[in-house]
């Protein structure tokens, strides 16, 4: 017996649509004077699974030491919520996040860390990194 593939009542956006155009660099203002670390959780992060359908739900945390750009809050707010309808497992996610960031800000270091909430009993951390320096 054939299994019915199920259908979705809503379409599953491609990570194609998510552009990095919203988000908005701004002057180091200590850059040359000192390192900083800066970290930035957004505990209200989703996507859906590309597979189901599903929603899924993490943490994104993303540490940098900045260079000569820091990022906008509120713009990042708004890159985030592109993924909202977006079908992307939580490696892609979390890879296509911090490239964006780099190609916007040149950081000296960057990490995104995505803490995803369990699904089927089973949690997921995926962490990326990038170092300007290597």
């Amino acid at each position: 017996m054939a299994v019915k593939k199920s259908s979705r009542p809503y379409p599953i956006q491609k990570v194609d649509g998510v552009k990095p155009d919203p988000l908005e660099p701004m002057p180091y203002a200590y850059r040359g004077h000192r390192d900083i670390l800066i970290t930035i959780k957004q505990p209200e992060f989703t996507s859906v699974c590309p597979m189901t359908g599903l929603p899924d739900f993490g943490t994104i945390t993303i540490r940098y030491r900045p260079d000569a750009k820091i990022i906008e809050l509120k713009s990042l707010k708004f890159y985030l919520l592109q993924y909202r309808n977006v079908g992307i497992f939580y490696e892609h996610v979390v890879n296509h996040i911090l490239n964006d960031l780099v190609k916007v800000l040149s950081p000296k270091w960057m990490e995104v860390v995505g803490d995803f909430s369990a699904r089927g009993g089973i949690t997921t951390e995926v962490i990326a990194q990038y170092d300007a320096g290597q």
